[in-house]
């Protein structure tokens, strides 16, 4: 190795600023994809949501400007703009957009709870914009200043104020094109982020407006988390009438809890945790905590009303949690976050703390409701049963060897490389398909397998009726990570599990099937970026040994326009098994030159809600959903 003997004070550099947030934005956002993106709308939406829990701001209003930046206006108290002793004679404005650790939320006076505990948020969306302005009202006047990547580039001004904002901050920025692989904003991510924290903060009022379409949406709840849960159940079909909402207090500890719970007729668990209304995707100790409150608390109901009557039986978690739907929200002084995207919570003691608060509430209110304990245990008691009987299907299936991952399915096509980070599943769909993609793939580090027909619908499915399918069971022998219980993602034989299928309405519809079974089945491949979907082209344009492989109409026409439509010929493809397996390896298989979406839940709630109208039982709803979007679906063979 060369260097080794030159390494010295010359090689450690001190980044300076905002510097290290622009060499190293992953650290702080999360990532640089479109869930970093919106990342930057919700750091500067979460201080106005602060300013709402601090009791000082009622409307809160995001812009996004047909320039492609994004305003967020609020009317809470205003960025604090005096001088700061020790800063060289900065205001507080400057320092809170253009200093790491800087701002309102590290002492116990100023906020009581908040989301926005590092100090980071402004600073790292200043840092990550091409340009930032900053508005802020204060005591009769406007102070104004703008940033460029970070940089201050027009010093803080002040002028009287007279507009009739009062108080507040307009926070004005747009991402930086450098950094991030995509500068457009999503509506409807933002749209129902936004719903969320109308949601979870009763009486304040969220407006969403999109300058490029003239969309505009206000959200305002009096309901509060219980309106939420109505709204998360809203098309299910629910075993008790009334939301179960608990709202209880440790003083002792400052530890706010709200929840709100109720059952339905589905398999499926829905589970929604904040902490100071950030929504913590990953749970922690809150959802810890919850979870072991209801378990104990039906049980203990159960028995005590003699409903449940053989003294060595014992419901389990999964048993009380299907068809659950809840939001869990806390208020706590000093979260302690596992990151900077807040993702879960890692107090070791709030536990305990909501195990004890939610076991007492749930406890009383089961006392004067007998009836949806009842309706809960009977059908707790019933999945308690699938379960035993998924349980024996699985050895069944394993003394069949079709579960056993020592013996892989027979129409599995495997790679050679046994890395799972360089490996990659092709689920294929019909064995027409299939037998290009063996011919034409890589052997090194392409496994195929051929799936033949529909997948069951698992939307509408236990997991004992799950395991019977032939063709699930053949997908879990072939991923090798396991279901239900004894999933474990270290087993996971593939990091890249590529759905790849016709683009016609059959092709939709197993892709769909796939998807909701990894949904609902191992969430965790989603979550930790292994799912994809291929995506083949529609057409392939030639003009003598020139061809061209496209994937919309549009580019169809373009092409055939700069070929000239004399001499050009336009094939469309149906359905992969028109490939060969050159055309397949050249278009969809070959890494530098194929295209892959990957699957990513960025709205657990709202992925929950499509899942359920497109593959549950509520024809209504879904009739209605493919009513709406029936004009965004083109290329469909029906």
């Amino acid at each position: 190795m060369t260097g080794e003997n030159n390494y010295s004070g010359k090689n450690i550099k001190v980044l300076e600023g905002l510097e290290a947030v622009r060499q190293r934005p992953a650290m702080y956002i999360g990532s640089t994809d479109i869930r970093g993106l919106h990342h930057l709308v919700y750091e500067i939406v979460d201080n106005s949501i602060d300013e709402a829990l601090a009791g000082y701001c009622s409307n809160i209003v995001i812009t996004i400007k047909s320039d492609g930046s994004c305003r967020i206006d609020d009317d809470g108290r205003g960025i604090p703009v005096d001088a700061m002793s020790g800063q060289k004679g900065k205001s507080a404005l400057e320092v809170v957009l253009t200093v790491l650790h800087a701002g309102g939320k590290f002492d116990k006076n100023t906020y009581q709870v908040s989301g926005g505990l590092h100090g980071v948020g402004v600073s790292v969306v200043n840092a990550l914009s091409t340009f930032l302005h900053a508005e802020v009202y204060r005591e009769g006047y406007i102070y104004e200043m703008d940033f460029e990547r970070g940089a201050v580039v027009q010093p803080m001004t002040s002028r009287v104020n007279a507009t009739k904002k009062e108080h507040g901050t307009i926070i004005t920025f747009k991402p930086d094109g450098r950094i991030f692989d995509s500068v457009v904003f999503d509506y409807d991510i933002l749209l129902h982020r936004m719903r969320e924290l109308a949601f979870l903060n009763s009486g304040i009022s969220i407006t969403l407006i999109d300058e490029r379409s003239g969309d505009t949406d206000t959200f305002c709840y009096e309901g509060g988390i219980a309106e939420f849960v109505s709204y998360l159940t809203k098309e299910k079909n629910p075993i008790h009438p009334d939301v179960i909402y608990l709202n209880t207090e440790d003083i002792e500890n400052k530890v706010e809890v709200e929840v709100g719970l109720q059952y339905t007729s589905a398999y499926t668990e829905t589970v929604l945790t904040f902490v100071n209304s950030v929504n913590t995707r990953e749970g922690g100790t809150h959802l810890e905590g919850f979870r072991s409150a209801l378990t104990r608390t039906i049980n203990t109901t159960a028995r005590k009303n003699n409903i449940i009557k053989d003294p060595k039986f014992a419901l389990q978690g999964n048993d009380v949690r299907e068809g659950l739907n809840a939001v869990i929200s806390i208020k706590i002084a000093e979260p302690q976050f596992e990151g900077q995207t807040k993702m879960r919570l890692g107090n070791s003691n709030v536990k305990g703390i909501v195990d004890s608060l939610v076991y007492q509430s749930l406890s009383e209110y089961f006392e004067e409701h007998p009836k949806v304990i009842r309706a809960i245990v009977e059908k707790a008691v019933s999945a308690a049963k699938a379960r035993e009987a998924a349980r024996k299907a699985r050895e069944l299936a394993r003394r069949k060897g079709t579960l056993d991952s020592g013996g892989l399915p027979g129409k599995l096509a495997d790679c050679s490389e046994k890395d799972p980070s360089k490996s990659e599943i092709y689920i294929v769909e019909g064995d027409s398909a299939g037998g290009s993609a063996k011919q034409g793939r890589s052997r090194l580090f392409q496994a195929i397998l051929p799936l033949k027909g529909k997948i069951l619908n698992v939307e509408k499915a236990r997991l004992d009726k799950v395991l019977k399918n032939e063709e699930i069971q053949t997908l879990i022998t072939a991923i090798g990570s396991g279901i239900g219980e004894e999933f474990d993602i270290d087993r996971a034989r593939y990091h890249r599990i590529i759905i790849m299928t016709d683009a016609d309405v059959d092709g939709a519809h197993i892709c769909t099937l796939l998807l909701t079974f990894f949904y609902r089945n191992m969430p965790e491949l989603i979550e930790n970026g292994y799912i994809y979907i291929a995506q083949p082209p529609l057409f392939r344009v030639a003009r003598g040994r020139t061809e061209r492989y496209v994937y919309t109409e549009d580019e169809m026409r373009k092409v055939v326009d700069e070929f000239g439509e004399k001499g050009t010929s336009v094939q469309r493809y149906k359905g992969l098994g028109e490939m060969n397996a050159e055309q397949l390896w050249t278009t969809t298989m070959d890494p530098s030159r194929r295209v892959l979406k990957q699957v990513m839940i960025e709205d657990a709630a709202y992925a929950n809600e499509i899942f359920e109208k497109l593959m549950g039982d509520n024809v209504d709803a879904r009739r209605e959903f493919i009513r709406r979007h029936a004009t965004e679906v083109t290329n469909l063979d029906v």
